[in-house]
């Protein structure tokens, strides 16, 4: 999450300079770093329920962990007076419309320094939660409360958000409330570099729905779904999500995504002045030629434009980088293999061309009918005449020899292949995270689902 006190002021002159602006995220190889984003629910302890922003009767508060947090370093993000996040140099702390808590980590050189990273992001929710009666699960989707029951945290911008996802979709609110994700976040050198690993990461991204599918349940139930949260992402607001055919045209570049990102995807605000301007549905081209009469007089900016990206939802993210976003929230295990899957795949180029040939001629129709499927089958998705599993194999073994290329090694001598262990698992026949709880509800558990939750907090 962006500070929106630290946005660009330069005023917008043309499509060309937003091109320009995306453009400059190119780095050389030697420059390119792993940035990994996770989300966990809180729950208070003594009956699971989900923590409150703030509450004159309670410690067990998403603002007093925030406050705890920030006694531990770092500086506050502030909406109006309230604490919404925390900047730590290059990570940050930040909430999710629920108040589910985010580590935004810093770009680090190796999966040995992001694993290090999350355990000791770990070791600081538990030492500051515990005292406050508050635990954190990372999972795909809520396995308890419903939407109602869900708080809401005193962000301007949720706020809009909250009053526009219904005009577009049945789930929105769902979305901002009750799912949790892990991406990793990759670099490219050049526009022809990005546009082969968006392809890649477009094409593959049921995959790793498939293999990091952990939201089986609703309510307390099973909900007939290996990724809940996904299948909430299929009518969620469809002008700006999933796999849009634009990206993977073969000509895609930078320009081309600035023209469809001002001319069809929907703007949700203007920040000015320490207040978000509610415009959405507008269209960021009229904001442009001065045609959105709630910004009359606004010069648009280079902040403003940011904004705008961030508020596109596509299953992988053009930035100044890279966005893999398709995978539910999980273990720690699970989460940093999430990221050294990606960086297998896409940092060393045998392992780069290698998946271009993996997918071969499929294109957006075969990756739109999987992510249609993929919610409830998982890995017996149909995929280009094969299965989900049948690819799984291959490309974990891609991003294995991707990883042993790139020969970064710990103290011990170990490279970083060890952090896809649990992947090699599902793909020898083993449960993936849905699996494995859905077994423990019909068995040792007895039905009850809390017991769900008693597991996975960290």
């Amino acid at each position: 999450m962006s500070n929106p006190g630290d946005a660009d002021t330069t005023p917008i002159t043309g499509l060309d300079q937003l091109a320009a602006y995306i453009a400059a995220g190119c780095k050389p190889r030697e420059r390119f770093r792993i940035g990994t984003e996770h989300e966990k629910f809180g729950f208070r302890l003594n009956d699971l329920s989900t923590p409150p922003y703030d509450a004159p009767d309670s410690r067990a508060t998403i603002r007093a962990m925030l406050e705890g947090m920030a006694a531990a370093g770092g500086e506050p993000i502030l909406d109006h007076g309230n604490p919404i996040g925390l900047a730590r140099g290059g990570a940050s702390i930040s909430l999710e419309p629920a108040g589910q808590l985010e580590l935004s980590g810093a770009p680090l050189a190796t999966m040995q320094e992001a694993e290090a990273e999350l355990a000791a992001h770990v070791e600081e929710v538990r030492r500051i939660g515990a005292p406050l009666g508050m635990g954190f699960a990372p999972l795909g989707f809520h396995p308890l409360a419903s939407r109602a029951a869900m708080p809401w945290m005193p962000k301007g911008r949720y706020a809009i958000m909250r009053r526009y996802m219904p005009l577009v979709g049945s789930l929105g609110l769902d979305m901002m409330t009750r799912t949790c994700t892990v991406q990793v976040n990759l670099d490219y050198e050049s526009e022809a570099d990005m546009r082969r690993k968006l392809r890649v990461g477009l094409m593959l991204q049921p995959l790793a729905t498939a293999l990091f599918a952990n939201s089986p349940f609703t309510e307390g139930k099973p909900n007939g779904f290996l990724s809940y949260r996904a299948q909430v992402w299929t009518d969620t607001d469809n002008a700006r999500s999933g796999i849009p055919p634009v990206l993977l045209e073969p000509d895609f570049g930078f320009e081309r995504y600035v023209r469809w990102l001002v001319e069809e995807v929907p703007m949700y605000f203007v920040y000015r002045d320490g207040a978000y301007i509610d415009v959405a549905g507008a269209s960021f081209l009229d904001f442009l030629h001065g045609r959105v009469p709630a910004l009359a007089g606004i010069t648009p900016t280079l902040g403003d434009f940011a904004d705008h990206m961030t508020t596109a939802f596509t299953d992988v993210r053009l930035k100044r980088f890279l966005e893999m976003r398709g995978a539910d929230a999980g273990s720690p295990a699970m989460m940093l293999a999430q990221s050294a899957f990606w960086v297998g795949l896409l940092y060393d180029d045998a392992a780069l061309h290698a998946a271009l040939s993996l997918i071969g001629d499929a294109g957006v129709t075969e990756a739109q009918a999987a992510r249609r499927a993929v919610p409830r089958q998982g890995l017996a998705t149909p995929w280009a005449g094969h299965t989900l599993r049948e690819l799984a194999a291959d490309a974990l073994a891609i991003a294995t020899d991707g990883l042993r290329a790139r020969a970064r090694r710990d103290s011990q001598g170990a490279d970083e292949q060890r952090f896809l262990a649990p992947l090699a698992e599902i793909v020898a026949g083993g449960p993936t995270q849905a699996e494995h709880w859905l077994a423990r509800f019909h068995g040792s558990w007895h039905g009850d689902v809390r017991n769900l939750v008693n597991e996975a907090i960290l």
